[in-house]
């Protein structure tokens, strides 16, 4: 029995992204491994060290045993604290350390994907200690990876990628959330429609309509007299969604037609990553 069908399109768009690191921080200077991103209090080292620890932890290594420093501003919550041992305790490594579990990292998890004879739905342990299926957990190790590829060509200044099987991926995972976001999180009223028309390299028009009891759903059909379009390129859409950035911030790239107070309310809970 091989790898199940379903399962290879996440595998391969992992193998791209994860590739794509290896090959943005192989060659970087020490000092290029403290640059900052946009994940509030991690560097390019605290980004990778993060990578890193999260597929060791798919593999079903230990979680190192380390104590957190109480100075950690960006450390808010149970997540983030759990999130940033993998990271801290990498901190004081050199570039050489870093690359090196890197690529031994991608070669054990690249076999065991290779090897994976589970079906989808077999369910899988995920960091944290939960459970999610196979198929899901695949499709958000491509969704964390390819997010995170993003935040190191912001901050090395190498773009690319926009359009990779990883974006395909992360543009459904996201919009599968945009229902919950307006029509729960931003309280649009029954019965209105919120279009969303993203350009760039991953280009699409997505409507999202409440209905009578204010549930809400997406399609691809064109609405007519929408009560709101947001408009807006691919990379900021996924600065927006995942908190790397403010509205405000990003504001010159924002194009609002129609209810002015529900797209700034869609707007205030845009983001889905915690």
């Amino acid at each position: 029995m091989t790898v199940h069908p379903s399962l290879q399109t996440s595998i391969d768009a992992w193998t791209h992204s994860i590739d794509a690191i290896s090959e943005l921080v192989n060659p970087l200077a020490e000092r290029e491994w403290n640059l900052a991103t946009e994940c509030p209090g991690w560097s390019v080292r605290d980004v990778v060290s993060h990578v890193i620890g999260l597929e060791c932890e798919m593999l079903g290594d230990p979680r190192p045993i380390h104590t957190l420093p109480r100075d950690l501003f960006h450390v808010t919550n149970e997540l983030s604290r759990y999130m940033e041992v993998q990271v801290d305790v990498r901190r004081c490594h050199t570039a050489p350390e870093m690359t090196s579990e890197l690529e031994y990292t991608v070669i054990r998890r690249g076999r065991q994907l290779r090897n994976e004879k589970r079906a989808p739905d077999a369910m899988v342990r995920w960091p944290g200690g939960s459970e999610v299926t196979l198929g899901e957990a695949l499709t958000r190790r491509v969704f964390d990876v390819w997010v995170h590829e993003q935040d190191l060509r912001r901050a090395l200044n190498k773009p690319g990628n926009l359009d990779s099987p990883g974006a395909a991926i992360t543009r459904d995972l996201l919009l599968s959330a945009l229902p919950k976001v307006v029509a729960k999180d931003a309280g649009a009223a029954p019965q209105s429609a919120v279009v969303f028309d993203v350009n760039g390299p991953m280009e699409f028009m997505r409507t999202v309509r409440v209905d009578a009891d204010g549930r809400g759903s997406i399609d691809g059909s064109v609405s007519l007299g929408p009560t709101a379009t947001l408009s807006l390129d691919w990379e900021t859409y996924v600065r927006l969604a995942c908190g790397r950035v403010r509205p405000e911030a990003v504001s010159e790239r924002l194009k609002i037609e129609g209810d002015q107070q529900l797209a700034e309310a869609i707007l205030g809970h845009f983001a889905i990553t915690p």
